[in-house]
């Protein structure tokens, strides 16, 4: 099923996206409905066919959910890892295996806190360039939207926006390179895990548009992910309960290089068929 939420009078509403259109599920954010779904032990589908309206409406989707916490992962695809190490030299000059190298093989995977709601864009809204950073580039991603105790309960798109050029300077300054006004967008809509059977066979594609003129165009396959994501679910939850209605991005696969950093007025467009396009323009923030 297709879920996700509208905006309708004022507020903000889940809704059903399906072959008749869109319904809405009255009284309900899509946080709402799945602590619901917790609650009552009622498979997510079954609950929102229940409790959606039977008529459609003439509504666009807007972020599929406003996420309690936001966690990322990175080192997931070995095209990641390979760049961000390609970019760190050694104070000695002498060879060594990078750190994210070290990460993307070992057991224990990289997460990292992105933010809240508060960070979060949805479809057609801006994602933030940070006005310190001169190498602003999107990461494209799966993201899975987890329930109570780390249940995964579906699939949406992210764009892990990043200054790379920040974290390049020192890898301590990764927060600020990852948590910034509008540094994460998330959508169109979120595809609950009974549609979505085999998570490791999604082609992703982006490109970066500047007027016209395709700046960029990169593609890739979840079977390249590095890591099973209940893996990834399972180090984030130890000793950590994260709350339902986070949202966890899985790492990105698709490298954007400093020749194609966004600038304003650039469109990124993240595309998997079974999920959608999230396509958002680019501002400084």
């Amino acid at each position: 099923m297709r879920l996700g939420q509208i905006r309708q009078d004022g507020a903000v509403i889940a809704a059903i996206f399906d072959a008749s259109g869109v319904r809405p599920i009255p009284a309900h954010t899509m946080c709402d409905l799945i602590a619901r779904s917790d609650a009552e032990g009622i498979p997510l589908p079954e609950l929102a066919s229940r409790l959606a309206s039977r008529h459609a409406v003439d509504a666009e989707p807007i972020i599929p959910i406003n996420p309690v916490e936001v966690w990322a992962s990175g080192c997931t695809y070995e095209t990641s890892a390979a760049f961000r190490d390609g970019e760190t030299v050694a104070l000695d000059n002498t060879t060594r295996e990078g750190m994210y190298a070290y990460v993307y093989r070992e057991e224990r995977p990289e997460i990292f806190f992105k933010g809240t709601a508060r960070v979060c864009v949805g479809p057609n809204k801006p994602i933030g360039i940070r006005a310190d950073s001169k190498f602003t580039a999107p990461e494209p991603e799966l993201a899975v939207v987890l329930g109570k105790k780390g249940k995964i309960v579906g699939y949406t798109l992210a764009n892990d926006v990043s200054a790379w050029d920040i974290e390049r300077e020192n890898a301590l300054y990764l927060p600020q390179s990852k948590v910034y006004t509008a540094c994460c967008s998330l959508g169109p809509v979120m595809v609950t895990v009974d549609e979505i059977t085999d998570p490791y066979n999604l082609q992703m594609t982006c490109e970066i548009f500047r007027g016209e003129e395709l700046r960029f165009s990169g593609a890739t396959s979840t079977a390249k992910l590095h890591r099973k994501i209940e893996q990834i679910v399972e180090f984030l939850i130890r000793s950590n309960p994260v709350p339902a209605g986070s949202v966890l991005c899985t790492g990105t696969g698709i490298i954007v290089t400093e020749k194609e950093a966004l600038a304003p007025g650039d469109v990124v467009k993240i595309s998997v068929p079974e999920i959608g396009e999230l396509s958002n323009p680019c501002a400084i923030v």
